[in-house]
């Protein structure tokens, strides 16, 4: 997911003069002592014994914090907070909770780079594409402070002279289950929507990158967000179904694998919980004969190597009409191959490092499989050590083009969440949306052409619930993201998004006298 934005240097407020136009921290530097549990207005650690978990650095593989699983106790101490939260706040104006939101846009703007810098830290994403995480994170933020005081029902006349309307009111204590490839992002667009409409928040970072969802919970509250409003929680399954499971809580938002959010729907489902199911998507990529092919080379590169091709919505599956696909796919890998990797902190770095050694190892073993299953390695697809002395240990690999691809091969089957890009001929328009549509994923696609009659057409045809034209992972907060089928329910962004932080209430005033039929 990318935000098409100018990406401005600023120095953290909280650093010294020194640090300004360069790196307040360095890969292998950091090492994180503090609580990364948050609620009732204050960093929390956790009262009981438990087993602590080693949370690594991707970009060195050293240990960069110990996480403090939270249990049964912890979890109602965070529920109840933000329940205590939700009373004030649901009874404010969308006004002075608007002000409340601008205020934490203003401080994660005053702090992008501090907090861009962590992130990279925590997920091993490189340092430019972790800034425009942050400037996502404060225009969702921003967008819905200004939605805030525009929620409102209807009202309508009924004979006689009596009426009935409409209240759009909040839900109560929401629960925000969030995803290791935008841990920032992700705990911004989640609670955004949730506070604009009145509700709390108790939010759930995943256990593999869980530092930087405190800091936007320090942010709520130093703009002036009533204690407990907006929570963080640390920990793996059982945490997670400890919130899903608990009575006080009205929703559950996840944002992760399609198996994760079948279990979460069911544990919701005991409760009928409404949820927001944001899941895994294997997209694909049409790329015709008539395109702009500069342009639809740059395309499949942002459609598959953002964020080490960890995306959700990546087109993995890149159809190219057979007319151009020598010229394609020469012209692909001559820009993979020049793509920088290394240091995710550095200004120059493209790629950064995979988020942890056993993800990386998976991402390589599909590749292996693809060489079996008869595609060819174009370019890439192996273990890359940087020259860096200190990041020998990280987890990266060179980003990995294969051809002759067939849509029953593995790679094309099955969502590998990396860097691996697998191509494949068409030669219809019938034929690729056929072939295009065959998967029981879709979250979204993208079309390549200079034919716009085409383009819609197409788009209307291709099952999927983000879709672009002549681009690809572009998400503007203003616009709604989500997925068809099994890539989920619901959406994140956009005015739809207020409808699942809602409910609404329908009000009858009787202005006679009662018509009974007894």
């Amino acid at each position: 997911m990318l935000l098409r934005l100018l990406a401005v240097s600023w120095r953290p407020a909280t650093a010294p003069t020194s640090c300004a136009g360069v790196r307040c921290l360095s890969s292998g530097s950091a090492s994180i002592t503090v609580p990364l549990n948050f609620w009732a207005g204050r960093r929390r650690t956790s009262k009981a014994s438990r087993d602590k978990e080693s949370v690594y650095e991707p970009a060195t593989g050293r240990v960069l914090c110990h996480l403090e699983p939270c249990g049964g106790e912890e979890v109602d101490q965070a529920v109840e907070a933000a329940k205590s939260a939700f009373g004030p706040w649901s009874k404010m104006s969308g006004m002075e909770r608007a002000r409340i939101m601008i205020e934490a846009a203003h401080l994660i703007e005053s702090r992008r780079e501090e907090i861009a810098e962590m992130e990279v830290v925590n997920n091993g994403k490189s340092i430019t594409e972790a800034r425009l995480d942050v400037d996502s994170a404060r225009l969702c933020i921003e967008y819905y402070a200004g939605l805030a005081s525009t929620l409102a029902g209807q009202h309508v006349q009924l004979p006689g002279g009596s009426f009935a309307y409409t209240r759009r009111e909040p839900l109560g204590v929401c629960v925000g289950i969030g995803a290791w490839n935008y841990p920032f992002q992700i705990a911004a667009w989640k609670s955004a929507p949730a506070l604009a409409c009145g509700n709390s928040m108790v939010f759930k970072p995943s256990p593999v990158t869980p530092v930087t969802a405190v800091l936007l919970a320090e942010i709520y509250a130093k703009a002036g967000a009533p204690e407990g409003l907006f929570n963080v929680v640390q920990g793996g399954q059982e945490t997670g179904s400890l919130l899903c499971h608990h009575p006080d809580v009205a929703k559950v938002s996840f944002t992760g694998s399609v198996p994760t959010g079948q279990k979460i729907m069911e544990m919701a489902s005991k409760g009928v919980k409404p949820v927001t199911l944001e899941l895994g998507g294997k997209s694909p990529l049409i790329i015709f004969k008539d395109s702009d092919l500069e342009n639809a080379v740059r395309g499949a590169l942002m459609a598959n190597f953002l964020s080490q091709g960890q995306v959700c919505s990546n087109g993995t599956r890149v159809y190219v009409q057979k007319e151009i696909l020598p010229e394609f796919v020469q012209a692909v890998v001559k820009k993979t191959q020049a793509i920088p990797i290394g240091d995710p902190l550095l200004e120059s770095t493209r790629m950064g490092a995979l988020v942890s050694g056993p993800h990386l190892h998976k991402v390589l073993s599909f590749v292996e499989q693809a060489k079996k299953e008869g595609a060819k390695v174009l370019c890439g697809g192996e273990p890359f050590v940087p020259s860096d002395p200190k990041l020998s240990g990280g987890y990266y690999m060179t980003p990995c083009v294969l051809g002759d691809c067939t849509d029953e091969m593995t790679c094309v089957k099955e969502e590998i969440f990396g860097p691996v890009m697998s191509v494949l001929a068409f030669e219809t328009e019938q034929e690729v949306l056929q072939r295009a549509n065959n998967t029981t994923m879709g979250l979204a696609a993208g079309v390549f052409t200079r034919d716009v009659t085409r383009a819609h057409r197409v788009v209307e045809q291709l099952k999927a619930g983000s879709c672009f034209i002549n681009n690809y992972n572009i998400t503007p907060v203003e616009v709604p993201f989500g997925g068809f089928k099994m890539s989920g329910i619901g959406r994140e962004n956009g005015q739809v998004t207020i409808e699942f932080y809602s409910q609404m209430k329908t009000v009858f005033v009787e202005m006679g006298d009662v018509d009974s039929l007894f």
